[in-house]
């Protein structure tokens, strides 16, 4: 095991141990503060990678999203953070094109800015809510967002070692070069196996079963593209990563790039579909 992977390792262990309890046993209110820090110390980093240069812009974007987040929080009208979490699915298609069109946006230039800025906005806040969707379902939500988390760790890992032992073709070598396109199929792999044993666990059968399986698929299809897409914004800006909070893992941006993409899309799933 080489210095780096043993680094990312150690840290992973550590982090989902906390991660666990914390989704466990916060009440929705310790839970929705907790996450905004994080989510909103994440776009600190979102705003020195897209180029804000001062101090007090990368404030104000972070400060105006925070506040976004408290006034929905204390101003929640009923379908609210529905609609907010089925903005972010609408999203996460688009960033899939923006993928596809490496330059856009590319110059440092205010418009450029702007939509990075609002890019980020989209990224962030769709997930604090579908977050806290999941954490309040009745009875078993901490074990639903639980269930999400998981799912975007085995694909992860699957990735690694499918990519590792059977990477040949790059998936998207501009933008990410270590990633391969068997990576891709051992994450749904891996992904597929979890979510027919985690579902069950969690009382789904039959057609429901099928469903939700279908769903995960689906999330780690977009959990892909939410890793991508911060790695091509870290591309335009020619840093390697978002931050250091993390040992080997880099910043909180790079840690949850993938769960950002993946919380709206789960959740936008599960309503629509009435899991």
């Amino acid at each position: 095991m080489t210095d780096g992977l043993k680094q990312r390792v150690l840290t992973a262990a550590a982090l989902a141990p906390v991660a666990i309890v914390l989704v466990l046993w916060l009440d929705s209110a310790a839970f929705a503060l907790g996450i905004g820090v994080v989510f909103a110390f994440g776009l600190s980093e979102w705003a020195r990678l897209i180029g804000l240069r001062s101090m007090w812009s990368r404030l104000a974007l972070v400060l105006a999203n925070a506040l976004l987040m408290g006034v929905m929080w204390e101003w929640r009208e009923p379908g609210l953070f529905e609609w907010v979490v089925l903005l972010g699915v609408a999203w996460w298609p688009l960033a899939a094109w923006w993928l596809g069109h490496y330059s856009f946006g590319a110059a440092q230039r205010r418009r450029n800015l702007g939509l990075k800025a609002a890019a980020g906005t989209l990224t962030v806040v769709p997930a604090w809510a579908a977050a806290i969707l999941l954490h309040e379902i009745p009875l078993l939500g901490p074990w639903w967002l639980l269930f999400v988390l998981v799912l975007v760790w085995c694909a992860d890992i699957a990735a690694f070692f499918a990519g590792r032992r059977y990477g040949r073709t790059k998936l998207a070598p501009q933008i990410s070069p270590g990633k391969t396109r068997a990576g891709v199929w051992g994450a749904l792999a891996g992904s597929a196996i979890y979510a027919c044993a985690a579902g069950a666990a969690l009382g789904e059968s039959g057609a429901a079963l099928g469903l939700l399986v279908a769903l995960s698929l689906v999330t780690v299809v977009f959990s892909i593209v939410g890793d991508l897409f911060e790695s091509l914004i870290k591309r335009h800006s020619n840093v390697k990563d978002s931050g250091t909070v993390f040992p080997g893992h880099g910043g909180v941006f790079d840690r949850f790039d993938s769960l950002f993409a993946a919380l709206p899309v789960f959740t936008g799933g599960k309503i629509l579909l009435g899991l």
